[in-house]
């Protein structure tokens, strides 16, 4: 089974507001980066998508080592997703799953692969959070009225 890293990143000016997502596989010594953006969405929407969108590139199931700097995701995809599954998407509260559709999707990437998750604090210095942060805020400034 192949190994592959993924770093991901959101951002998003206001909340809601134009966004911008950046992912970077790495695989070897093969890197590709990617990235989008949208008019009107939020911090948390951008976060998943660039997981989802960077799960989405990979041909084969694979070992995934996904590296973020949202708790939001990290947590979502570890602790509170199953809970969510078995109670036909609302939360502890009753109340439905923020972004459910988002969470359904990368739970369908989620499945196909072995999946390893990393947190590493944003804007700290990590070389490939740190590119992947610029390439969401390039996106998200396409979208920003200037």
């Amino acid at each position: 089974m192949k190994y592959v890293d993924l770093y991901t990143d959101g951002a998003c000016s206001g909340n809601p507001g134009p966004g911008g997502w950046g992912a970077l596989l790495v695989y070897g010594e093969i890197q590709k980066t990617f990235s989008g953006g949208a008019k009107e969405t939020t911090n948390n929407q951008m976060e998943l998508t660039a997981v989802i969108k960077g799960l989405k590139k990979l041909k084969t199931s694979c070992h995934v080592h996904i590296y973020t700097d949202s708790k939001y995701v990290l947590e979502g995809a570890t602790k509170w997703l199953s809970g969510w599954k078995k109670n036909n998407w609302k939360k502890a509260d009753k109340k439905p799953v923020l972004n459910q559709e988002l969470w359904q999707e990368l739970d369908t990437e989620l499945q196909k692969h072995e999946i390893e998750w990393t947190w590493v604090k944003g804007h700290a210095g990590h070389e490939q959070n740190e590119l992947v942060d610029q390439l969401a805020c390039e996106q998200r400034d396409i979208f920003t009225e200037k």
